[in-house]
């Protein structure tokens, strides 16, 4: 008699702490949960700046009439990374955004006029 209780005792000192962690990751899951949730409006307003950043940088590339490739190779990144940058898929670092309004002929200012 006393062998079996020494068994549930070890499997409730096993069972209630791995109940324990697994209500505290659940309650840590819903409130990341609502968070993403909330964070909906600020989500697609980022998006909807990257996106028009990414318009900016195509139109100013295709004024210029030059291409993807030239663009790539004198600010010193790949054809797809400046692709990426065009449809809003990544954002470019500070350098070569000053890179980029060099080559079409503005100031890193005018490039990012109006976002």
């Amino acid at each position: 008699m006393a062998a079996g209780m020494g068994i549930v005792l070890v499997s409730l000192i096993i069972i209630i702490p791995l109940f324990a962690l697994f209500v505290y990751l659940l309650i840590l899951a819903v409130r990341a949960l609502r968070k993403y949730i909330k964070s909906g409006p600020a989500r697609k307003e980022a998006k909807t700046v990257r996106t028009t950043l990414g318009e900016k940088l195509r139109e100013n590339r295709v004024r210029c009439k030059l291409s993807q490739e030239f663009v790539a190779e004198a600010v010193g990144v790949s054809r797809q990374a400046v692709s990426k940058w065009e449809n809003g898929i990544s954002d470019l670092s500070t350098s070569n955004l000053i890179a980029l309004a060099k080559l079409y002929g503005l100031s890193a200012e005018e490039l990012l006029e109006g976002l």
